[in-house]
């Protein structure tokens, strides 16, 4: 199916299906975290790259590992430290004394899923290394360009609690990554079938759902999902009350420095289209906007020093927008 085709209903619930069956796999391995490994899916069918942020221990990379299991995909966890250096991403040049010739030996960035741990314990040559990954889908090596892999999807994590010795990500390089995922502790009773199910010291197994090469096949139905102009205006009319919140009748003019950019838009649009199809349906509903709108919008608002005085964060303003903006 190319991605002008029409979605159709039948289609729709065989993805969805399918899909489901992902989620049940990777719920053999990690406890509750339904909305990180819902975000996680999310990322794989549009293709768009995930910044995740929590505090350690709550499971960021078995959960990308378990995702790329279910998908037999090929996974690296790269361990971002301020020694790091872009060669030991992309890779470099060999000097072979024997031959005589320079040969190129590729980083750990050449797979299906990376997950870059820790992206703000490396300097900034480093993050935009991977980032120019992201970006283009290539590296030049030696003066040779080579694609990434087909799929390719970059996680990357962040510790909020400790910032010292830290090099955070300017925000025009996180508004490269298409959502940001907050994680949470889990409930007591999910604790308590943590620790039940961990103790043995033997993770289960779990099945491959989907296969690399129908990643492309998903990704071409999340496209062809059908969004009404009534869908369209409403997140323009998001996008638009974050920058001039004023002329959509809100008073937060005062406490949004930035409002999301164009990639705002075309991230909501993605992610609804996506959830949609996640959820059986071949067209897209308010709720998807509003369900998706938090995870594409929180890093790509900036609040003002007068809303950090009143302990307001990037989420209240995008949970005031999506309150107050009139749903078709």
């Amino acid at each position: 199916m190319t991605e002008f085709e029409a979605l159709d209903k039948t289609r729709a619930e065989e993805w969805s299906g399918r899909l489901s069956g992902a989620l049940a796999e990777t719920g053999k391995v990690i406890v509750g975290q339904r909305d990180m490994m819902e975000g996680l899916l999310l990322g794989l069918m549009t293709g768009g790259h995930i910044l995740l942020e929590g505090v350690p221990g709550l499971a960021k990379t078995l959960a990308v590992s378990t995702l790329a299991r279910t998908v037999d995909a090929e996974f690296r966890r790269i361990q971002f430290t301020p020694d790091l250096l872009p060669a030991d991403i992309t890779g470099t040049t060999i000097y072979n004394r024997e031959t005589g010739d320079f040969t190129v030996k590729q980083g750990p960035v050449f797979c299906n899923i990376v997950l870059a741990d820790e992206i703000n314990r490396a300097p900034a040559k480093v993050q935009s290394a991977l980032l120019e990954c992201m970006q283009e889908r290539q590296v030049t090596i030696g003066g040779e360009t080579f694609p990434m892999a087909d799929p390719f999807l970059v996680l990357a994590t962040q510790n909020p609690i400790e910032q010292e010795g830290t090099y955070p990500l300017p925000e025009a390089q996180v508004d490269r990554f298409l959502l940001k995922l907050k994680i949470d502790y889990p409930s007591r009773d999910e604790e308590r079938l943590i620790l039940e199910r961990m103790s043995g010291g033997q993770l289960p197994d779990v099945d491959r759902v989907i296969a690399p090469e129908m990643v492309r096949e998903l990704r071409a139905a999340v496209a062809s999902v059908f969004v009404d102009e009534k869908i369209k205006n409403y997140i323009l009319d998001v996008v638009f009350a974050s920058r001039d919140p004023e002329a959509a009748g809100l008073d937060l003019a005062p406490l949004i420095a930035w409002g999301g950019s164009p990639r705002a838009t075309l991230a909501l649009t993605q992610l609804a289209r996506a959830r949609a199809l996640l959820r059986g349906r071949a067209f897209v509903i308010p709720e998807d906007v509003k369900a998706v709108g938090p995870d594409a919008l929180r890093h790509r608002i900036l609040v003002t020093y007068e809303a950090e005085a009143e302990n307001l964060t990037s989420d209240d303003i995008v949970g005031a927008l999506l309150d107050n903006i009139e749903v078709p």
